[in-house]
C-alpha cells in the first residue's frame, strides 16, 4: 500500500504582509498529481494557519478534499495545534462515506479505519493534537503530569491489535526532532513526547515539525509543502510516499516539490544588490544589508527589483541598535547619548569633540542637560 503523507498545510498563512494562498493552491495541485499513484493520503494536522481560517483557505481545502475523493483516494485528516478540532471535525460522519476520515474532538475513544491491499488489512488510528488536560477530561481520575504521560495513556487506551499492520496519525512534538523556526513550541520542552510512545505501530505519520525527517525507527515528519520561515530558505521541500509491504516492511520515498515562488536570502551592500539583476524577481526575498548606516528609502527602492520582499534588516551592530530603539529599551538613556548614537548610525562615525560640545549646549538650552 502506497500512502502520501502530508502535514502542516497552514492554509491561509502569510509571509509578512503577503498572502500565500496562490502559492498554496499551486502546491496542492502538484500534490494531487502525486496522489494519483497512491491508495491513501494522510494529512497530519495544522490544516489551517489559524483556528478561524479565512473563507478562501476553507474553499481551498474543500477543493483539495473533493479532488482526492473524486480520485477514489482514502483520506485521513487530523486537527493540529493551529486548528479548531470542532471546526475540522464538522460533518466528519458524512464525509467518511466518501472515504474522507476526519479525527473527532478527542474523547478517549479512537476506533481504527481499516483499508485492505494485497497483503491484507491495515488499521489507521487518528489521534488529533492533544494536551494533558484533554486526557484528564477523557479519563476520569487520570492525572498525567506531562505531554508524554498524556500521550502514553491515550495510546494505551486505543487497544490496537499490533499483530496487524497499524498506522497512527499524530500531531505532537517528538523529543529530539529538528525544528525549522516556524513552529509553535512550548518553552522548556514542556510539550515533548518520546517516540517510544508510538513504538508498536508500523508507521507513525507525524505532523507539527516543519522540516522533513525520520524520528526513531518508525516515525516521520513529512515537513511542510512550502517554506514558512526564513530559517527554511536553504531547505528543499518534498512529498513523502510511504510504502507498506508485509507486517514490518515499511519504506519511504521523497519526491521533490517545485514551488511557484521560492524563498531566498540575499546579503550584501545596498549598492551591490541594487546593481545586480535579480535571478527570480518574483521570489519571496529576505534581504540583509551590510551597510554600516541607514540607506534612505531602501525598502521602496529594493521593491522595484524584488516586489515580494518579506523582510529587510541590517547586519551586525547597526541592526542591534535599531532593535533597541524599536523595543523601547532605551527609554531611560540620557538624550545626549541617544543623539550621539543616532549621529554615529547615520554617518558611520562618532561626533567630533567640537560637535559633541555644541550638541551639549543645545540640549542644555532645551532643558535636557547631560546627566553627570
Amino acid at each position: 500500500m502506497k500512502i502520501l503523507h502530508l502535514s502542516d498545510l497552514h492554509l491561509g498563512k502569510r509571509l509578512g504582509e503577503i498572502s500565500l494562498l496562490e502559492d498554496q493552491k499551486y502546491m496542492l495541485r502538484q500534490l494531487l498529481e502525486i496522489a494519483g499513484g497512491v491508495q491513501a493520503v494522510i494529512i497530519a494536522g495544522d490544516i489551517y494557519d489559524k483556528p478561524v481560517p479565512p473563507a478562501e483557505a476553507v474553499e481551498l481545502f474543500d477543493m483539495f478534499l473533493t479532488e482526492l475523493s473524486a480520485m477514489g483516494k482514502s483520506v485521513f485528516v487530523i486537527s493540529g495545534n493551529h486548528d479548531s478540532a470542532g471546526r475540522i471535525s464538522f460533518a466528519s460522519g458524512l464525509l467518511g462515506r466518501s472515504g474522507v476520515y476526519i479525527s473527532p474532538v478527542y474523547s478517549g475513544q479512537i476506533s481504527p479505519i481499516t483499508l485492505q491491499d494485497e497483503y491484507g488489512e491495515v488499521d489507521f488510528y487518528l489521534l488529533a493534537f492533544i494536551k494533558p488536560v484533554h486526557v484528564r477530561r477523557a479519563f476520569e481520575g487520570s492525572e498525567p503530569a506531562s505531554f508524554n504521560d498524556a500521550l502514553k495513556l491515550a495510546v494505551e487506551r486505543i487497544n490496537a491489535d499490533y499483530t496487524r499492520r497499524c498506522v497512527i496519525v499524530a500531531h505532537q512534538f517528538i523529543t529530539g526532532a529538528g525544528m525549522s523556526g516556524s513552529e509553535e513550541i512550548n518553552v522548556g520542552g514542556l510539550d515533548n513526547v518520546d517516540i517510544s510512545v508510538f513504538s508498536r505501530f508500523d508507521y507513525a505519520a507525524l505532523g507539527h515539525i516543519h522540516r522533513a525527517q525520520n524520528v526513531g525507527t518508525n516515525g516521520r515528519y513529512c515537513g511542510t509543502m512550502l517554506k514558512y520561515s526564513l530559517s527554511e530558505a536553504e531547505d528543499e521541500k518534498t512529498a513523502t510516499i510511504v510504502t507498506l509491504g508485509k507486517k514490518g516492511d515499511v519504506s519511504i520515498e521523497e519526491i521533490l516539490l517545485k514551488p511557484l515562488r521560492n524563498l531566498r536570502r540575499i546579503q550584501g551592500r545596498f549598492s551591490d544588490i541594487i546593481s545586480s539583476p535579480p535571478v527570480s524577481p518574483q521570489d519571496y526575498i529576505h534581504i540583509v544589508l551590510t551597510d554600516g548606516s541607514d540607506v534612505p528609502e531602501a525598502m521602496s527602492r529594493l521593491r522595484k527589483l524584488y516586489p515580494n520582499i518579506v523582510h529587510l534588516e541590517y547586519a551586525g551592530i547597526y541592526q542591534a541598535k535599531l532593535d533597541l530603539l524599536e523595543s523601547g529599551a532605551l527609554d531611560d538613556f540620557d538624550e545626549l547619548q541617544l543623539f550621539s548614537d543616532f549621529y554615529a548610525m547615520q554617518n558611520g562615525s562618532q561626533m567630533s569633540r567640537r560637535q559633541y560640545d555644541y550638541a551639549l549646549q543645545l540640549f542644555a538650552g532645551l532643558g535636557m542637560e547631560e546627566d553627570q
